[in-house]
């Protein structure tokens, strides 16, 4: 267990804590929230002792350990993969030294009755033990696991390490950490620089983690499936809840209604108080009852209302500009860097008003096809073209250090806004937060989330009708998240968004697109259905391997028989779930056509209901619905006369 007793920290001037106190107990699961510097990664430091408090101590117990991962941090080192997340196991190495000394000793000595000679021998199995505990004896192994968990391949082991990037070498750091097993294990922001299938891995891991797991984390679905406990850090103070991340979000909402409700109440009692002091403060016959009501309203304590942080971007994108019905389209599309081929024979359409997420493993050509559309890459091979009329709004995964940091917050606006908007450049910034003193800052000396509210603010100055999002959510709190959610679903334009935020895609894209091993796979549908059919996937692969391992040739014919008929299920159930969608949008133009008829057998009457100027809108509304859902039909139809031919 760690105790923290009266904690207090100061931090320009302002309380971070004061007078905190609470437990972590051996198997606890925390997540820690707040607004953005409300001192969470700070407790984090003080309780891994790289921080001390202004007052109040931190009780670990003596044989208990805690690791740390930081958000970022600048690894050194010149070694490979495989041996720098070796160096995990520094503290098996130095048993393994003692151990063969001991051994050096005993072989040496002849006093084999001795109780010298007995106590090196008991020491020897003692450090021998301590060795097998640790894993010593499967190091490369446990080692190689947690790697190719965290997404890294075989053929990375022996690379450089100074070969990857900051976010790749910082999933080393994370591997050292999760290796060296500490009976504290805090995690800072973890899954900033993961894609979603090492996120899922992590989750795993923690989730069945022998110690206790304190997170800081803007990812929702993260902390839900990880957290039972969640420790809410506000104006000083701290509120211990025992539940999820979204549980607490009810829990504080009833807590603040409650705080609010009581306040109200004492307003009450005291104005009636107030009043009765006010009334007969001059007759002698109630002085008892006056002094009585003042000397309480001296000792009543004024009901405290939590901070509750109304800061958030607030936004919404430009009407998009019109544009051609295929906005992006691709024919056996190809990247490669070198000998390296990082996809290749890509196939995509892209229609106007998609709403579309690249997602998959880190390195497998997200970035680099949000590059090709963009316009940052053209030295690909096959076919690429734009749709007509398209105009890109783009938002790059290093957009923050993309900007001029000699520039200031109002020069970086300045320097591309035009026309009309030229005197909304000020009203634009303080909808991100930025007020009179922020815009006069350079940028270079802005945090990671001022950049990237900076970057998102360029968006809205040119109206596009293709915005391209490249992790746009990276450096955003959860609020902020929101906001730019609620203002991309609103967005009439074509989007494409490479995230590994599960929240922040749920709901926003209707088309996947998922890449994976040089291939790109179209997916129809939600994120979490796009999870959940790869988990079955991945099982059914695993299924058929296992039953490949163990047939032999007489029962080869029988399996590959249960083979063909589930192939055959799987075939009939995709065509009858074609089929629906089919039968579905048809019923959908039935009601639209009879919705219409019905519109034009007014008009052909001409009575005064046709002549009032909703019942326009309203019949061309429907006109639009009924062509937009016969498209759609047309497009289903093709989908199911595809898969009839070729299956």
């Amino acid at each position: 267990m760690i105790s923290i007793n009266n904690l207090s920290v100061q931090f320009t001037g302002q309380n971070l804590f004061d007078n905190v106190t609470f437990n972590i107990g051996d198997r606890d699961r925390i997540g820690l929230v707040g607004k953005n510097g409300a001192g969470k990664s700070t407790l984090l430091k003080i309780l891994c002792r790289w921080q001390e408090p202004e007052t109040g101590t931190i009780v670990v117990a003596a044989d208990q350990t805690v690791g740390y991962l930081p958000q970022e941090m600048i690894p050194k080192s010149n070694r490979t993969i495989i041996d720098e997340t070796l160096t995990a196991f520094e503290a098996i190495d130095q048993l393994e030294k003692l151990q063969e000394k001991l051994s050096l000793e005993i072989a040496e000595r002849t006093d084999y009755e001795s109780a010298e000679y007995e106590r090196l021998l008991n020491r020897h199995h003692e450090v021998s033990e301590q060795i097998a505990m640790m894993g010593g004896n499967s190091r490369q192994e446990q080692a190689e696991k947690i790697l190719l968990g965290l997404g890294f391949k075989h053929s990375d082991f022996q690379r450089p390490i100074t070969e990857f990037s900051g976010g790749w070498q910082m999933r080393v750091e994370l591997a050292k950490l999760l290796l060296k097993r500490p009976d504290f294990l805090l995690l800072d922001e973890p899954t900033n620089h993961l894609d979603i299938e090492s996120i899922q891995w992590l989750e795993n891991f923690l989730q069945s983690y022998p110690g206790a797991v304190v997170l800081v984390s803007h990812d929702r679905t993260f902390l839900d499936n990880i957290t039972n406990r969640t420790i809410e850090i506000t104006a000083g103070r701290i509120y211990d809840y025992k539940a999820s991340y979204s549980d607490y979000v009810v829990l504080m909402q009833e807590r603040r209604a409650s705080q609010m409700a009581s306040l109200t109440n004492q307003q009450r009692e005291v104005a009636q108080i107030e009043a009765f002091i006010e009334r007969f403060r001059y007759k002698a016959t109630k002085s008892k009852q006056v002094q009585s009501r003042i000397k309480m309203l001296e000792k009543m304590e004024t009901i405290q209302i939590d901070e509750v942080s109304t800061e958030g971007i607030h936004f919404q994108f430009p009407p998009a500009p019109h544009s051609g019905k295929i906005v992006v389209e691709a024919e056996k599309l190809g990247k490669a860097y070198g000998s390296k081929q990082v996809f290749d024979n890509v196939d995509l359409t892209i229609l106007k008003g998609s709403k579309v997420a690249f997602v998959g493993r880190n390195g497998e050509g997200k970035s680099t096809l949000a590059k090709i559309v963009v316009g940052d890459i053209t030295d690909q091979t096959g076919l690429f073209k734009l749709g007509h009329q398209v105009q890109i709004g783009y938002y790059a995964q290093n957009q923050a250090a993309m900007l001029d940091g000699e520039k200031t917050v109002f020069q970086t606006i300045d320097d591309i806004a035009v026309g009309d908007i030229r005197p909304k450049i000020r009203n634009i910034l303080g909808s991100f937060l930025f007020d009179s003193d922020d815009i006069e800052k350079k940028v270079k000396v802005l945090s990671g989330g001022e950049k990237a509210r900076l970057a998102l603010a360029k968006l809205l100055l040119t109206p596009s009708n293709l915005l391209v999002l490249d992790e746009p959510t990276n450096h955003l709190d959860m609020h902020s998240k929101d906001i730019l959610k609620n203002a991309l679903l609103q967005y009439d334009g074509t989007l494409i968004l490479v995230s590994h935020d599960r929240d922040f895609l749920q709901g926003l894209t209707d088309t996947l697109y998922e890449f994976r091993d040089g291939e790109v796979h179209e997916f129809k549908g939600d994120i979490f259905e796009f999870l959940e059919a790869r988990k079955l996937e991945s099982l059914k692969a695993l299924e058929v391997a296992k039953k490949a391992q163990s047939r032999s040739s007489a029962t080869q014919p029988i399996s590959q028989n249960k083979l063909n008929y589930q192939q055959s299920k799987e075939r009939e159930r995709e065509l009858r779930k074609l089929r629906n969608i089919v039968e579905k949008i048809e019923k959908e133009i039935e009601e639209l056509e009879a919705q219409v008829e019905a519109k034009d057998a007014l008009l052909a009457a001409g009575g005064n209901e046709a002549s009032d100027a909703n019942f326009y809108k309203e019949y061309q509304s429907l006109k639009d619905a009924l062509e937009a859902k016969m498209n759609e039909w047309e497009e289903a139809t093709i989908n199911l006369d595809e898969f009839s031919n070729n299956n």
